[in-house]
């Protein structure tokens, strides 16, 4: 790239030597997996004694600790709803080139009510919106569930264009637009921002498709509250730090070739150390658990790690701007933020109930830094204000999880049903569309 100084190229070859070194070792996976169906072949006699459980656990651990985990499926294809297990089908309903709204749709009965209308806006911060699979299972018996399905920077050609926070902005505007009025929103963890100066942005203009109810859980609204690991590596660097230390080129021959982005694989090691010993642990016992013939424990680990592991890029502009105005300059919360020169003012929001989420061990997005939304947003009644602290969960447990599943999904159900409005029919919906 034109302009690079000598440590960004060095990147873009420590890239290429990443991509290098996983195909190097491609050989060496295929020789671990096959030596770990030779060893779990029950026809084999070896592989019921513990040596041979334990070469065959060897082998799988060796190839899982190797291997690039692919974008998973969200898998999600029935639901419970008024006790009755109906179909669900995933759609894809409205597709820019970073992102797809993908819409779960129910096979509900004809004539039934409709459910709430949930856009559930998933982190762009390196894994794909799957890992919110629980988030959308939970919320499915109860809403009619939309959610942001952020592409792979490494995925879209450069010829795409740029990607950077105000290109978030502009989409999930645009995404409320074609949900229609009374959409309720949920942002996880990183989107609590853009989707908060998305609806201060709609609210100033007295756009009529803000959404009725926001759900903010575990985000980064005001990091200068309880700072976490995540917030004093930032704060410590520096902006240039990050740009000529993290920045790098797809390389070929990924369909991205040539575009500027925080690798997904970068992000990953760095939330990996960050609790280096609990993921030694759990590969340990994963060993334990299949040479002990464990199959449940095993799976338990095959399904978390599958998804955890699954990692994608993000683009340079996107990546840096957001460490710019949400951990270095914390824009959002001093009134600085601008979206295309336009001040971001929360207090502009008046007519959208709120509710903020938090854990109580969560080291990504300290104690407070997401109730901070409620000082900023001080127009909104404090009728239509709500704070809840989960006890005795970490980040993931804001919005996975049985805790999740029994103590904050009845919380957010509750929130839309209290401040929801009716579901426009089509026509009335055609009618603001046409005005707006």
């Amino acid at each position: 790239m034109a302009g690079a100084g000598p440590g960004r190229r060095e990147n873009d070859v420590f890239y290429q030597l990443y991509e290098l070194n996983h195909a190097a070792v491609q050989p060496l996976r295929a020789y671990a997996d096959a030596m770990r169906l030779l060893y779990s072949n029950p026809l084999n006699p070896v592989a019921h004694t513990p040596l041979g459980r334990s070469i065959a656990a060897a082998a799988e651990l060796f190839e899982r600790t190797t291997r690039r985990y692919g974008k998973p499926s969200f898998g999600l294809t029935t639901t419970k709803i008024d006790w009755k297990t109906v179909a669900v089908e995933e759609k894809v309903v409205w597709s820019r080139p970073f992102c797809n709204l993908i819409h779960f749709e129910r096979d509900l009965p004809v004539g039934r009510k409709p459910d709430p209308r949930l856009l559930i806006v998933a982190p762009m911060s390196g894994h794909y919106a799957t890992l919110l699979r629980g988030t959308v299972e939970a919320m499915l018996p109860h809403c009619d569930v939309y959610i942001t399905d952020w592409t792979d920077a490494r995925m879209v050609p450069v010829a795409e264009g740029r990607f950077d926070l105000d290109d978030y902005i502009d989409y999930l505007i645009d995404i409320f637009h074609e949900l229609g009025p009374d959409t309720h929103v949920i942002g996880v963890c990183q989107p609590a921002v853009p989707v908060l100066a998305a609806v201060s942005l709609m609210e100033a203009k007295g756009d009529p498709f803000s959404p009725t109810t926001m759900t903010l859980m575990g985000g980064p609204i005001d990091t200068r509250r309880n700072p976490t690991a995540v917030n004093l590596l930032a704060k410590k660097n520096g902006l240039q730090w990050f740009r000529d230390n993290v920045i790098m080129q797809v390389p070929w021959p990924e369909p991205g070739f040539g575009r500027e982005v925080y690798p997904g694989f970068l992000q990953l090691s760095g939330f990996m150390g960050m609790n280096l010993d609990r993921h030694i642990t759990a590969h340990k016992d994963f060993f334990l658990h299949l040479v002990k013939n464990d199959g449940d424990g095993a799976e338990k680990h095959r399904d978390f790690y599958d998804e955890y592991l699954a990692v994608m890029d993000l683009t340079a502009e996107f990546y840096l701007q957001t460490v710019d105005v949400v951990f270095l300059r914390h824009a959002l919360p001093k009134g600085e933020m601008l979206h295309r020169g336009q001040p971001v003012d929360p207090k502009a929001i008046r007519s959208v109930a709120l509710f903020t989420v938090e854990g109580e061990n969560d080291d990504i997005s300290g104690l407070g830094q997401t109730k901070a939304a409620h000082d900023l947003c001080s127009s909104i009644p404090t009728e239509r204000r709500l704070h809840y602290v989960q006890p005795a969960v970490g980040h993931y447990g804001v919005f996975n999880g049985s805790r999740f599943r029994s103590e904050i999904v009845p919380r957010i159900v509750d929130f839309i049903t209290s401040f929801g409005r009716n579901s426009a029919s089509p026509a009335e919906k055609s009618s603001k569309r046409a005005k707006h």
